[in-house]
């Protein structure tokens, strides 16, 4: 039983996948095998992970002959970077296994160029036998074109030349459309080709037929190239995957796979080691690089006691860390999850294409058969040559690769971009939706203030004195985990005796009833005194106000300060300066603080006094009031808020270095923290928008013009090529600028 849980799911590398209509296809007959429950197939990044009891160790061997039968010359091989860390194991024991006394690194660039050189791996299999076999071939297709020197050839020598040259470079062409044609499965580049290239054959244009097979393949090298160049540059934004961790043992340390720490083992980092797991820094203090995580370029200094997160880089000094979470939990293995599966989540305009793509393939085919037949039935004078040379450029410009290839590269890089700028988008189709962003409604306390709050004022009546009002407090809060709790219990800074605690009720949205000393303690805000019937004194003054009654009897209030965040004034000044219309802010606090907090942030509205239920209730009305293609975000902590934040349209968490729960709970997590980060959020989706729809641009443009051109006789083969193969490498070259100057 525990080994068939472990093969439950298995993720694999599928090397030289360039098409992706192959990729949609490998995915669906993948699904369609018994015992597969899950299949998703990730084309950005080159990987498919299947779940079911058909996932075990020999599911490679299956996948492979799948991905044979559909796209020849593709290798299935397990995920690179289970791989990689193990093939590192003796390497770096080798490098370091004498150095832990000192803490320095040696040789770790080199170690990190595996990666790069497994990844090109492929490419250099391919391009060697394919040099060769290219340069015979141009030898055969130029030998022809010697007749002055030779004589004229006749024309089965012709045939003979031209056709070997064809075979030779067209071959694998030839074999992929046949396979599929008895597979059913027509319509796709291999067919197009072969009938484009077979036709120009069989009307004596041999030079063309060899020559745009030629380019064809020349192109779609090229563009396979380009798409692995594309799919590295962004894998080399989320290069924060740890490739070992030294594990402390009595005397020494040994270099082991992330994976295999458990939580409590003993870590050391050294100086320009990537931090492996999330930890408790035990011994030593130093500055560690959280730009991969959160884009922040200042280093951030950790001491003694101080948790440190995975996909960190220590920079100066040697850490002796305590584990705190195993690999698949740490903040690492999350990010890159998330980041990872996010292209799953298509956004409508990749969705649209997919689709588009579909049909507009047996769309072009049926009208190139209409071009070739029709016009010499009922125009006169029109030879059936002709018309059948126009129908052959249509098909070979008719295949969709510009977009279907560039597109998901291009959300794909507007992810990664973000991840690495300390935004984590869950999927193309909330980037997508941050374009259409017209109002933006955040929650007060921990979003737009810090959320560290600090007793400021106790002011007791009735006979009660400020001791009294602050112990009781205490004691009535010690068991609650929000923030104003957490602040009155720090203020009273004494040892909290729990015997003197009898009973202990949280009551939502109110605050906190309690038994203590036997002693009925009611603390909270205004509604809690009214719903008890308590007679009190209102309070107007800047902060939370937490009245205190005991045994029904109003005995003081007290005052709870919380300070704006510094970035708070410019999130607000920047997102009115890119257009959005509305920003509101909830709260649960008093009126009077939120009225006070919304003026000096030049906020457009604000409800308070709000229970969570209300909250959710205000979204509602403002989502029936806006327009219908209009976007509206919630920006809350993650944690109170997750009912708002499901129920927005794009929920946005201030989700803080290492908050599990912000995570879980949003859409898009802001990692630092800070508010302004939906300014870079908003720009990198218009950013990712404006390059999608110049490739769409592009693409349909150019294969339009060249179209009707060939449809009139204006165009040559030599152009369809262009609008094929090179309008798809012009749209993958110009998506991969998603992912640079971040």
């Amino acid at each position: 039983m525990p080994e068939k849980a472990e093969n439950k799911k298995k993720k694999f590398e599928l090397e030289g996948l360039a098409c992706t209509n192959c990729a949609g296809k490998i995915e669906k007959e993948v699904n369609n095998l018994e015992d597969i429950e899950k299949v998703s197939l990730n084309f950005a990044t080159s990987t498919i992970t299947v779940e079911g009891e058909g996932a075990d160790n020999s599911f490679e061997n299956e996948l492979q002959e799948i991905a044979d039968r559909i796209e020849p010359g593709l290798t299935v091989k397990e995920s690179r970077n289970r791989r990689k860390r193990a093939n590192q194991k003796s390497d770096h024991n080798q490098v370091h296994e004498h150095n832990h006394e000192d803490g320095r690194v040696n040789d770790h660039e080199e170690s990190h160029d595996h990666g790069v050189d497994d990844e090109n791996s492929y490419l250099k299999k391919r391009f060697w036998p394919g040099t060769i076999i290219f340069a015979l071939a141009i030898i055969l297709f130029e030998l022809p074109f010697l007749e002055v020197e030779l004589g004229s050839l006749s024309i089965y020598l012709e045939w003979l030349l031209f056709g070997s040259s064809y075979l030779l470079i067209g071959g694998p062409v030839l074999m992929a459309a046949f396979k599929n044609i008895k597979r059913g499965q027509v319509f796709d580049e291999n067919f197009l080709m072969s009938i484009a290239t077979i036709g120009a054959f069989s009307i004596q244009e041999f030079p063309e037929g060899v020559a745009v097979m030629l380019f064809y393949m020349v192109g779609e090298i090229f563009q396979e190239r380009a798409v692995d160049r594309s799919r590295r540059s962004i894998k080399k934004l989320m290069d924060i995957r740890p490739d070992y961790a030294n594990l402390k043992l009595e005397d020494t340390t040994k270099e082991v796979d992330p994976e295999d720490v458990q939580i409590g083992d003993i870590i050391i980092i050294k100086p320009g080691e990537k931090v492996p797991l999330d930890g408790e820094v035990l011994e030593g203090s130093s500055m560690v690089d959280t730009s991969a995580l959160t884009g922040e370029s200042v280093p951030r200094k950790v001491e003694t006691g101080d948790e440190i997160l995975s996909g960190t880089i220590n920079k100066d000094g040697l850490l002796t860390v305590e584990v705190t979470k195993e690999y698949g939990q740490s903040t690492v293995s999350k990010i890159l999850e998330l980041v990872e599966n996010a292209s799953a989540k298509k956004a409508p305009t990749e969705k649209f294409i997919t689709k588009f793509a579909r049909y507009y393939t047996p769309v072009v085919v049926y009208s190139a058969l209409a071009i070739a037949v029709l016009p010499p039935l009922f125009l006169q004078g029109a030879a059936f040559a002709d018309w059948f040379y126009r129908a052959l450029i249509f098909l070979v410009i008719s295949c969709p690769c510009a977009l279907v290839v560039s597109i998901p590269l291009g959300f794909f890089g507007g992810i990664g971009r973000a991840s690495r700028q300390g935004v984590l988008v869950k999927g193309g189709n909330y980037l997508e939706a941050l374009n259409n962003v017209s109002q933006i409604v955040f929650d007060k306390t921990g979003t737009l203030t810090k959320g560290e709050f600090a007793v400021s004022k106790v002011e007791s009546y009735n006979g009660f004195n400020n001791e009294q009002i602050l112990t009781m407090a205490a004691y009535a809060e010690s068991h609650s985990t929000h923030p104003i709790a957490k602040s009155i219990v720090e203020a009273f800074d004494q040892k909290i005796d729990n015997q003197r605690i009898k009973d202990y009720q949280e009551i939502s949205g109110h605050g906190i009833k309690a038994v203590v000393d036997d002693k009925e303690i009611l603390a909270g805000n205004i509604k809690l005194m009214n719903k008890n019937n308590i007679e009190y004194q209102e309070v107007d003054a800047d902060g939370t106000i937490v009245y205190l009654a005991i045994e029904n009897k109003y005995a003081g209030y007290i005052t709870i300060t919380d300070e704006l965040k510094e970035d708070s004034i410019k999130a607000i000044k920047g997102l009115k300066e890119l257009g959005i219309k509305q920003l509101t802010m909830l709260t649960g606090d008093r009126e009077a603080v939120a009225g006070r907090v919304a003026q000096r942030l030049g906020l457009d509205n604000y409800y308070s006094e709000l229970l969570p239920d209300q909250k959710v209730d205000e979204i509602e009305e403002l989502l029936g009031r806006q327009k219908e293609n209009d976007k509206l975000i919630f920006v809350g902590d993650g944690i109170n808020d997750a009912p708002v934040l499901a129920r927005s349209d794009i929920g946005v968490a201030m989700g803080g270095l290492g908050s599990d729960a912000a995570i879980e709970a949003a859409d898009v997590v802001l990692m630092t923290d800070e508010p302004s980060k939906l300014i870079t959020a908003i720009n990198t989706a218009r950013r990712t928008r404006k390059i999608v729809w110049q490739n769409i641009i592009l693409a349909l443009g150019v294969k339009g013009i060249v179209l009707i051109m060939g449809a009139v006789g204006l165009a040559t083969m030599w152009g369809a090529v262009f609008a094929d193969v090179g309008v798809a490498l012009i749209a993958v070259f110009n998506a991969m600028r998603i992912s640079r100057n971040v």
